[in-house]
């Protein structure tokens, strides 16, 4: 089911997790193929959360895993939490358990953020410098992915752009740190808005009845205040992909 709303996002409605799983593993294998046909590579930005879990899961199982063009695929992280790789709350970590070790991509194709790194601004500024180089993008040029997956929270944050930041503010930075007082690892790294909203395609990934009311609020117009409300691709496409419960309470009229 596609809801079809006023504004540039789509948005497509699975029955239920495993469904939006399924629906997203297919999404991401046409994205890639599409941008290696185009240009020979495919970039994308993993997202951390329980949401992209599964759909990386599913992606790593047959059939999906031998449509992925690995070969020809660059992984980054659209953010990190304060913790080594090994650390359970590590993004880098969960990719790794649930996608990369289980399909053929080369640890070379894969940029993880240094999030174990004591000073958090440093660790920001090389991830900018690695994006930069490995995009082939110029000094002072923000650089294009061609996906970038992100999760959503209960309180309208994505990747690590929460309520309040002055992150949110940001707008030359394309990779800054973070400190998240009220979040169970407050020091993080992120992709900022400049780099979600160059990206040639952005998808969500939201699950769970708790998130219907968030989701309307990134959704509405009037959601200035929800930091998930602010990734609008300036050239590109915006998708999210949505469960039955977390799209409960989006508009039904216009349903194809």
């Amino acid at each position: 089911m596609i809801v079809v709303m006023d504004g540039p996002p789509e948005i497509r409605v699975a029955e239920d997790p495993g469904a939006l799983a399924e629906m997203a593993a297919r999404e991401i294998v046409d994205v890639a193929r599409a941008a290696v046909a185009a240009r020979g590579r495919f970039t994308v930005a993993l997202a951390g959360g329980s949401t992209p879990s599964a759909t990386y899961r599913r992606l790593a199982a047959p059939p999906f895993a031998t449509q992925m063009p690995w070969d020809r695929t660059l992984v980054f992280f659209g953010d990190e939490r304060g913790v080594p790789p090994d650390h359970p709350d590590s993004n880098y970590g969960m990719a790794h358990t649930t996608l990369l070790s289980r399909v053929p991509i080369s640890p070379e194709r894969v940029f993880r953020i240094a999030g174990e790194a004591p000073d958090s601004d440093a660790v920001a500024s090389e991830y900018a410098r690695t994006l930069a180089e490995a995009l082939g993008v110029r000094r002072g040029e923000v650089p294009r992915l061609d996906l970038v997956l992100l999760g959503l929270g209960i309180d309208g944050h994505t990747g690590s752009l929460f309520p309040g930041s002055p992150v949110l503010k940001e707008t030359f930075r394309t990779v800054a740190a973070v400190h998240a007082a009220a979040a169970s690892i407050p020091e993080r790294i992120t992709l900022t808005y400049p780099t979600l909203n160059a990206a040639a395609c952005v998808i969500y990934l939201v699950s769970g009845a708790e998130k219907a009311k968030v989701v309307k609020a990134a959704l509405s117009d009037r959601a200035s205040g929800v930091p998930a409300a602010m990734v609008r691709p300036t050239a590109g496409r915006l998708l999210w992909i949505v469960d039955r419960p977390a799209a409960a309470a989006l508009p039904a009229a216009r349903r194809t």
